[in-house]
């Protein structure tokens, strides 16, 4: 059987899925949300792999799992246990939407993630990929998941010039996996596609030769291997300029403030932290004042303990460090505590605090 794309690019459909599919069950690496196939635990770990590595995910969802082994148990947790599960992977609105949705299976399903295409999509934070590696890993659905590998690997394959980074796109893709999958092992298929873009058909430098599908990939007859996929760079990111401090009581106790319930990194836990908009406001003495003029409470800066650099999706945090004390008028709220060492670990920081913590703790 042979598909022949708009570009005249023809492909025998049945070489290349029993290629493919061989490789991979050949050379799959082993990851523990593969050793079964429930639909909670493929959702997980789906959700964890958008914009984070495999190595940095597996020891995220091993804890995730042993902690929420169960739709219930996700469904039914204090959110704060939730983002302390997830601190360190980012993009914490991800399992916000996780959880979210959870409930919305509980209730709705009994527990039970749908399997059609309609209902899935329905659910919050799942996205066309999302719903198609669901569908296609746990339930044997032949739907495509669409993620930056698959285009990757299919715009060689079929050698697609289109720009992946334009939503657009999306559609051309999922148009060609529909077209090209297997109906008797959609599982293995799309996982195929996926790892073959992540261990050979890289965004630079791919390993050709190594290919199990080489002798399908006309971007390999025709040298074009490594012009493709065509995507346009993403806008330049911002850098604002912070300083933050950690605070500390007569006791030896940490002021820790959590963060607003809408925006960046929402409900987490941040030390002191405030916006420095001028360059002269990068002195000690301004900083202090900006603290004192945004807060109930007043601080005393003792000194500059080193500089913290995070980078964000579209802008780049570039944080002073301090240490100092507070004054004997603050009062804990819900969003201002005053933590042990001991108790910190009960609340959940983002990363950049995390970097923040051990420069203080390496003084």
């Amino acid at each position: 059987m042979l598909i022949e794309q708009e570009n005249s690019v023809k492909i025998n459909i049945n070489a290349f899925q029993h290629d493919l599919i061989s490789w991979f069950k050949n050379e799959q690496r082993d990851l523990p949300w593969r050793k079964d196939q429930d639909p909670y635990k493929v959702w997980v770990s789906e959700i964890m792999l958008q914009q984070t590595r495999v190595d940095t995910v597996i020891p995220y969802f091993n804890r995730f799992i042993d902690w929420f082994p169960t739709i219930d148990d996700l469904a039914d947790a204090d959110e704060d246990k939730v983002l302390k599960a997830w601190e360190g992977l980012g993009y914490y609105s991800r399992v916000r939407n996780l959880q979210s949705a959870v409930k919305e299976v509980k209730e709705k399903y009994n527990g039970e993630v749908p399997n059609t295409p309609k209902e899935i999509a329905e659910l919050k934070g799942v996205g066309p990929y999302t719903a198609g590696a669901i569908l296609s890993i746990a339930y044997g659905i032949p739907e495509p998941a669409v993620d930056g590998n698959v285009m990757r690997v299919l715009s060689r394959i079929l050698t697609i010039w289109e720009d992946i980074a334009k939503p657009s796109s999306r559609k051309i893709f999922e148009k060609a996996v529909r077209e090209l999958i297997s109906h008797e092992d959609p599982s293995s298929f799309n996982q195929a596609l996926m790892e073959l873009g992540a261990l050979v058909c890289t965004p630079t430098s791919p390993s050709c030769l190594l290919c199990p599908v080489r002798d399908h990939c006309h971007a390999f007859f025709e040298g074009v291997q490594t012009e493709l996929p065509i995507k346009t760079k993403k806008a330049k990111t911002r850098d604002v300029q912070l300083a933050a401090a950690i605070i500390t009581d007569s006791t030896g106790k940490i002021v820790i403030h959590k963060r607003p319930a809408n925006g960046l990194l929402a409900n987490l836990w941040e030390f002191p932290t405030i916006e420095l908009h001028h360059p002269i406001q990068n002195s000690r003495e301004y900083a202090v004042n900006l603290f004192n003029q945004n807060h109930e409470f007043e601080i005393k800066l003792e000194q500059t303990i080193g500089q913290v650099d995070h980078v964000f999706s579209h802008l780049v945090w570039n944080m002073k460090v301090y240490t100092g004390t507070i004054n004997a008028k603050f009062q804990e709220t819900e969003e201002w505590k005053l933590v042990s060492f001991e108790e910190m670990k009960e609340y959940a920081f983002p990363v950049p605090y995390q970097k923040m913590f051990k420069l203080y703790q390496s003084l």
